[in-house]
C-alpha cells in the first residue's frame, strides 16, 4: 500500500461535535491507531482544558481552527487545538466535548493500524490515561 491508501480524509458538517467525530474513526474508518495530519475549519463554539487548569473553559464562537494536532484510535484520542477569535487572539488546549461546527472542518488522518497499536493505561505518575504505544511486526 502507498502512503495515500493509508490516509483518511473526512469532512464535517454544521453542528457535529469535532470531539465525537474523531471517536467515531474506528467504527467508521477503522482507524485503530492514528495521527492528525491536518484540522482545518471553523467552531462555533469551543470547550478546552487550558495547560494545568482542572476547569474547562467555554470559547463563544465563531472560531478559526489554526492548528490541531494529537492521536486517535479505538483507545482514546488525545487531541490539542488553537482556535483564533475575530480579533485574531488565539487560545489553545486538549480538545473536549462541546467543540461544535460551524461551517466546515476538514481532517486528515493517517491510519497507523496493522503498524502500531495504540492502547492507554492508567498513568499513577501523571493521573491519566497516558499513550502506550507498540509497534507490530
Amino acid at each position: 500500500m502507498t502512503l495515500a491508501e493509508h490516509v483518511v480524509v473526512k469532512r464535517l458538517s454544521p453542528g457535529q461535535d469535532l470531539k465525537a467525530a474523531l471517536a467515531e474513526l474506528p467504527a467508521t474508518d477503522g482507524v485503530e491507531s492514528g495521527v492528525l495530519l491536518s484540522v482545518v475549519g471553523s467552531l462555533s463554539a469551543a470547550c478546552l482544558r487550558l495547560a494545568g487548569a482542572a476547569d474547562t473553559t467555554m470559547l463563544p464562537g465563531p472560531l478559526e481552527i489554526v492548528s490541531g494536532t494529537g492521536t486517535v484510535g479505538r483507545c482514546g484520542i488525545h487531541v490539542h487545538v488553537s482556535l483564533a477569535d475575530s480579533s485574531g487572539r488565539t487560545t489553545g488546549g486538549h480538545l473536549l466535548s462541546g467543540c461544535l461546527v460551524h461551517t466546515t472542518v476538514e481532517l486528515a488522518i493517517l491510519n497507523l493500524a496493522g503498524a502500531w497499536r495504540f492502547e492507554r493505561p492508567h498513568d499513577p505518575r501523571t493521573g491519566y490515561h497516558e499513550l502506550l504505544p507498540s509497534k507490530l511486526n
